[in-house]
C-alpha cells in the first residue's frame, strides 16, 4: 500500500510539474495572464510619473509579479539583468487611469458590467470608483478584477447612505432585489432613530471603500454619518449638496470627497431645497457673472484647508446640455454646461485637487472609456496643462478612491499600473488614445487584444 502511494505522489508531482508548464506557456502567451512572480524590464520610455512632475526621457521600469521594483535611467538598474525586456523606446508611460465616478450594477446585468470593465481596461483604466450599486455582484466583479479572471479595472465602491423619501426611488429598488428598501447594508435609510454604530458596521461589512452620503439628509445626520464612519476607518464620499444641506456644511462635515461640481453654486441660494428629489435647476444668475464668484470661493477655501478631493463630473453637464439642445423634452439639468466649466475653472485655480469622474456610459458606438471625455473637458473647457489633467486622472483619483499609496503614481513598491502611448499626451492630451497596451499590476493587455463591446453587450438601442 506504502508503495502505491508513494507512486501515486510522483504521478501526481509528475502532472503538476507538467500542469505548471503549460500554465506558465499560457501565461507568457496570453494578455492579461502574466505569472504573477514575472520579472520585466520595460525600456527606455518617456515617464510621465503623475505627481505633476515633468516628464524624464529614457527611463526603465522594472517589474516584479505585480510591483514596479525600480525606475532609472535607461541601462542603469543592474538587478534587472535577467528580465524581460520589452524595449519601449519613442513611447510614452503614464499611470493607469482612474474614474472616480461610475455606476456598473444599476440595475445588474453582469454581462453590461463585464463589457463596460473591458473597454475602460483597454482604454488605459486601471482602477474605478463604484459610487452606489447592488454591491452584491459588484463584490464578485471586484474579486475577479483583482484577480485577473476578468478583464477590468480593480473596482472600490461605496455602500450608501440617504435618507428615508429616497427609498421610494425606482433605481433603489432595482438594487435591493430581496431586501425591503432601505434596510439593505449597501443602501440604508437614516433617520433620527438609526443607531450610526450599527449601519456604519453594515456597511463596512460589505467590503467597501467607504460610505456615499447620497441625498435627503440634514446637516446633524450628514456630519454624524461622517464622524462615526471615520471613527471606524471608513471614508466618505459624498454628494456636494446633500438636500436639504447645504455645500458648506457637507464640506464641514468632513466629507472626503464631493460629487459634483455643479451642486456647489447650490450654497448661493437663499433657500436650499428641502429634497434631492426637486430637481430645481440652480439660479445662475445668482453666481458672479464675471471672474471668480465669492460663494463659491470660501467653499474652496475650506475644501483646500480640510483636503477635500472634488469629484467634478464636468464632461457629465457639458454632454447633457448638448443632449438636451438635441432633445428639449428632457428633464431641465440642475445647471448649465457653461457654468459647470466656470466652477471647475475656478477650484483649479484655488488649488483645489480635482478627480476625473464620470456618472455616465457611452453607447457602443464609442469604443474609449468615458473618463478620456473628462481628461478632454479638463484640458479643452478648463484649461487646466496636460501635466495637470494626469495628475489628476491618476494620483488624485487614487487619493479619492483612499488607494494612494499604492497606485496613482509610477514610483517604487507602487503597483505596476500604467499605460503605454504612442504619442505624447503632453504635446495634446487626446493623445490618451494613442494607446499600445495597459498594464494592470503587473499584467499586460495590449490595446491590439480589444474586443470591442456590442450593442447586444450594453443593451443599446441607438448607442449614445
Amino acid at each position: 500500500m506504502n508503495r502505491v502511494i508513494r507512486s501515486s505522489g510522483r504521478w501526481l508531482r509528475g502532472l503538476s510539474r507538467a500542469a505548471l508548464g503549460i500554465v506558465s506557456i499560457v501565461a507568457l502567451a496570453a494578455p492579461g495572464l502574466a505569472a504573477a512572480d514575472d520579472a520585466t524590464l520595460y525600456a527606455d520610455a518617456t515617464v510621465i510619473d503623475g505627481t505633476g512632475a515633468p516628464a524624464r526621457a529614457h527611463q526603465d521600469i522594472f517589474v516584479r509579479g505585480e510591483r514596479i521594483v525600480a525606475i532609472g535611467a535607461s541601462g542603469t538598474i543592474a538587478e534587472a539583468a535577467i528580465a524581460r525586456r520589452v524595449d519601449l523606446a519613442g513611447r510614452y508611460v503614464i499611470p493607469g487611469l482612474i474614474d472616480s465616478h461610475v455606476h456598473i450594477a444599476t440595475p445588474p446585468n453582469n454581462v453590461r458590467a463585464k463589457a463596460i470593465l473591458r473597454r475602460n481596461l483597454f482604454g488605459g483604466v486601471t482602477a474605478i470608483r463604484d459610487m452606489a450599486d447592488d454591491l452584491r455582484p459588484v463584490g464578485e466583479l471586484a474579486r475577479e478584477a483583482l484577480t485577473g479572471e476578468i478583464a477590468a479595472p480593480d473596482i472600490y465602491y461605496a455602500a450608501l447612505m440617504a435618507g428615508p423619501p429616497f427609498f421610494q426611488d425606482r433605481r433603489v429598488l432595482a438594487v435591493s432585489v430581496g431586501v425591503q428598501p432601505g434596510k439593505a447594508p449597501w443602501m440604508q435609510s437614516i433617520d433620527d432613530a438609526t443607531d450610526l454604530r450599527t449601519a456604519v458596521t453594515l456597511a463596512r461589512g460589505t467590503s467597501a471603500s467607504a460610505i456615499k452620503v447620497y441625498a435627503d439628509l440634514p446637516p446633524h445626520l450628514v456630519r454624524a454619518i461622517t464622524e462615526e464612519a471615520h471613527r471606524q476607518h471608513f471614508r466618505v464620499w459624498a454628494h456636494s449638496a446633500v438636500f436639504p444641506t447645504r455645500p458648506a456644511d457637507v464640506i464641514a462635515a468632513g466629507a472626503d470627497t464631493v460629487s459634483h461640481v455643479c451642486y456647489l453654486a447650490y450654497q448661493a441660494a437663499p433657500v436650499i431645497l428641502a429634497a434631492y428629489e426637486d430637481h430645481t435647476p440652480v439660479d445662475e444668475a445668482l453666481l458672479a457673472k464675471t471672474g471668480d464668484d465669492p460663494v463659491i470661493a470660501a467653499l474652496y477655501r475650506d475644501m483646500l484647508r480640510r483636503g477635500t478631493i472634488l469629484d467634478a463630473t464636468g464632461s457629465l453637464f457639458v454632454r447633457e446640455e448638448a443632449a438636451r439642445k438635441a432633445h428639449p423634452e428632457r428633464r431641465p439639468l440642475r445647471c448649465t454646461g457653461t457654468a459647470t466649466t466656470r466652477l471647475t475653472q475656478q477650484a483649479w485655480r484655488a488649488g483645489v485637487p480635482i478627480s476625473t469622474g464620470t456618472d455616465y456610459v457611452a453607447g457602443a458606438d464609442r469604443q474609449w472609456p468615458e473618463v478620456h471625455e473628462e481628461l478632454l473637458f479638463l484640458a479643452r473647457n478648463v484649461g487646466m496643462p496636460p501635466l495637470q489633467v494626469i495628475r489628476s486622472a491618476t494620483l488624485i483619483g487614487a487619493e479619492a478612491a483612499g488607494r494612494g499609496d499604492e497606485m496613482g503614481s509610477l514610483e517604487r513598491g507602487k503597483l505596476a499600473n500604467f499605460v503605454v502611448l504612442t504619442r505624447d499626451p503632453l504635446a495634446d492630451i487626446a493623445n490618451i488614445r494613442a494607446i499600445e497596451m495597459t498594464v494592470k499590476r503587473g499584467r499586460a493587455y495590449p490595446r491590439s487584444s480589444y474586443t470591442p463591446v456590442t450593442k447586444a453587450e450594453l443593451g443599446d438601442d441607438d448607442g449614445d
